[in-house]
């Protein structure tokens, strides 16, 4: 395995049978305390390089209210990095503005960029000799090695008796890095798994793209051959059934969901989890063994609430 790394959470994490729904769950919404959700596994390897690089400043870009902004602000301060990100307007929600208010109270300085056709110019602006650059959502093939190293981890699992080997991972797919990790990482380990992706934003033919060549990149920056990178990526079905409105609008399918997981024990988010659930459920109806990937952190907030300030004209303006 190629790159640096540095240990932000604990794994490996559990999975657990969700008794009564048909599937499994891997959690790694427990991966840390401090926070945790799918964003950890990506950071360990991206600060690993930024450190390796000499870098002491990082630079990413999300949503107003995305958990990247907030994993990015937390981690990356606690490494000892001057962390800022530019943001982009999203749909309003009470869980987007506490997730801005967080990210800022843990040191994250926030750029505003009025659209998603304006980000990439601010982007540049702020780019510097001592920065970093965390791709959106994290998703390059330096981001994606932490989910090979987490494909690496089930299978071990699975080789101690922890569940029987799945048929399918379930994942939601923004920028797409989990799931390509998680197709090399399959691939890499000899398993049978392939991965669904659920779509949580338009379009989707393009997230299905970005997916599979991500996989490539990712399985060529790891050594596997480019039959081994091209079947990775045959691994990868994106599923655009759940999109719904688009990003950050909930879903009814995924408000069930939600109820449903409340009785597993989980917590899912309306923007990403809520519609993965949804399709592991519809998929664990049918034969074979389903694993729901659980990316979102279950952290308590209230703590780095606490001292959040609330967001300024300006930044409460990105939720509409």
């Amino acid at each position: 395995m190629n790159g640096a790394r540095l240990a932000l959470g604990t794994s490996p994490t559990p999975v657990e049978r969700l008794e009564g729904l048909g599937l499994w769950a891997k959690r790694d919404d427990k991966i840390a305390a401090l926070y945790g959700g799918n964003k950890v596994r990506k950071l360990e390897r991206l600060l690993g390089a930024a450190r390796a690089a000499g870098k002491t400043r990082v630079l990413t870009l999300g949503a107003a209210g995305s958990h990247q902004l907030v994993a990015t602000a937390l981690f990356g301060r606690r490494e000892g990095f001057d962390v800022e990100a530019v943001v982009v307007p999203q749909p309003s929600s009470e869980h987007g503005r506490d997730n801005l208010r967080v990210a800022i109270a843990s040191g994250l300085v926030p750029v505003v960029a009025t659209s998603w056709a304006a980000a990439p110019v601010r982007l540049a602006s702020r780019l510097r000799r001592d920065t970093y650059l965390v791709p959106l959502g994290g998703s390059n093939a330096v981001g994606s090695l932490g989910f090979v190293d987490a494909a690496k981890e089930l299978a071990g699992q699975v080789a101690a008796g922890a569940m029987p080997e799945p048929d399918v991972v379930v994942v939601a797919v923004g920028s797409g890095g989990t799931a390509a990790g998680l197709a090399v990482g399959f691939e890499a380990a000899e398993m049978r798994t392939r991965v669904v992706g659920v779509a949580i934003s338009r379009p989707v033919p393009i997230l299905s793209v970005m997916a599979r060549r991500l996989a490539r990149r990712t399985a060529e920056h790891v050594g596997l051959t480019r039959a081994q990178a091209a079947r990775a990526a045959k691994r990868i079905d994106v599923d655009g059934r759940w999109v719904g409105r688009g990003y950050g609008w909930p879903l009814p399918e995924g408000e069930a969901a939600t109820r449903d997981a409340a009785r597993a024990g989980l917590v899912l988010d309306a923007t990403y989890t809520a519609k993965a659930f949804a399709c592991a459920l519809t998929l664990a109806e049918r034969p074979g063994v389903v694993l729901y990937w659980h990316t979102l952190s279950t952290a308590p907030m209230d703590p780095l609430l606490a001292s959040a300030p609330e967001l300024p004209a300006e930044l409460a303006r990105l939720f509409r």
